[in-house]
């Protein structure tokens, strides 16, 4: 049997990147490099003075900070009509307000910060995949960065033990991963909702957390299959939570399904619509503060939705189903699997009733998202 974790070229980007953002989660600085450019880049969550000022060392000179568009504007730092924003470290900006620049739920607690210098200059594209990069690790979405002779990059990899990882192979990270995601392990588990079900596992080829099918029944191949896609939430599905519906969904869900004959839901390891626990949790902080939900997580710095479709497309396409009866409330959903080829030949609608904690989040998924609730 051929090896699929094998040393290709794709596994070998993968390793790469997976290597470059646990180096980010420890505070270190990566190499992230494109054809004509190269930068030194730290997580400006985990940026204290020593990281910093080794970093500016490497490089001989200093760093700058770098945050996305959506972050820049809670700042009232001017657009510059790209996606990541420049700014000047002036010498009275220590990395603990450097730090507290990119987390939003210090914002009530140091309203008067600035006014800050942004840099008019295009972003280059190694910075643009460095902020994703802290994305990948589930860090808060912002960098600091030092500009490198690419002619040094093979020296500092040799002398300073420094990963390097290159912008493309970032930017295409999640697609790549998801193409190859490989069924690794089903057992049956007996549900309350349905004893007939099984659990199959996928493992992306990053080696990351594995996605999950519940298979209930024994759906025809040959039809549309009745499907639900749920992103896993520690908070809602395990503890129950009643800021959100999650729970209620997930369970219902299954019921549905059983209730129907059969069909799969799909439990994706995407929390918090693609930001991680953490950065849920942080999300959770600005909504008690009165931000809505959508508005949270772009006070953060991410989109209001981080999350890709192709698992569940390849998920399915693994078990055979090409077409689905989706059970959502959510537009994006339906054109995302459409996007990854996978047909969506009718909207089952799957709502639950709100509780005095949720009514806010619920209606702001209807007025902001579209939602269908």
């Amino acid at each position: 049997m051929k090896n699929p974790y094998s040393p290709t070229e794709k596994n070998l980007s993968l390793r790469n990147v997976d290597r470059a953002i646990a180096d980010l989660r420890r505070a270190l600085c990566v190499i992230v490099q494109a054809p004509d450019s190269a930068v030194l880049a730290l997580s400006t969550e985990m940026a204290f003075e020593d990281a910093k000022l080794r970093m500016e060392s490497l490089a001989q000179t200093s760093a700058i900070l770098a945050l996305t568009a959506h972050r820049a504007n809670v700042l009232h730092i001017l657009p510059t009509g790209d996606e990541t924003i420049q700014v000047e470290i002036a010498d009275w900006m220590k990395t603990d307000l450097l730090r507290a620049l990119a987390d939003a739920t210090h914002d009530l607690d140091q309203p008067f910060r600035g006014p800050f210098n942004r840099i008019k200059s295009s972003t280059p594209k190694t910075v643009t995949a460095a902020i994703k990069m802290a994305k990948l690790g589930r860090l808060l979405p912002s960098v600091l960065f030092c500009e490198i002779d690419p002619a040094n990059v093979e020296s500092l990899k040799q002398n300073e033990d420094l990963l390097s990882v290159t912008a493309d192979e970032i930017l295409t990270y999640d697609d790549d991963a998801a193409a190859e995601l490989k069924p690794v392990a089903i057992a049956k588990v007996p549900l309350q909702a349905s004893e007939n079900t099984k659990i199959q596992a996928f493992r992306p080829m990053d080696g990351g957390i594995e996605h999950l099918a519940i298979i209930i029944g024994d759906p025809p191949r040959h039809e549309p299959v009745l499907a639900r896609l749920h992103s896993e939430c520690f908070t809602g599905d395990l503890v129950g939570s009643l800021k959100c519906d999650c729970g209620e969904q997930l369970r219902g869900a299954i019921k549905a399904i059983a209730d129907e004959g059969g069909g799969v839901l799909l439990y994706l390891a995407q929390e918090g619509r693609g930001i991680g626990l953490i950065n849920k949790l942080r999300a959770y902080k600005l909504q008690s503060d009165g931000f809505d939900t959508i508005d949270a997580n772009e006070r953060l710095g991410f989109d209001a939705d981080e999350r890709v479709f192709r698992p569940a497309a390849e998920m399915l396409r693994h078990m055979g189903f090409s077409s689905v009866r989706l059970m959502t409330n959510n537009p994006e959903k339906i054109e995302g699997m459409t996007r990854c080829g996978i047909e969506v030949t009718e909207r089952v609608s799957h709502k639950f009733p709100s509780n005095t904690h949720n009514e806010l989040y619920l209606a702001t998924k209807r007025k902001k998202s579209g939602h269908y609730l």
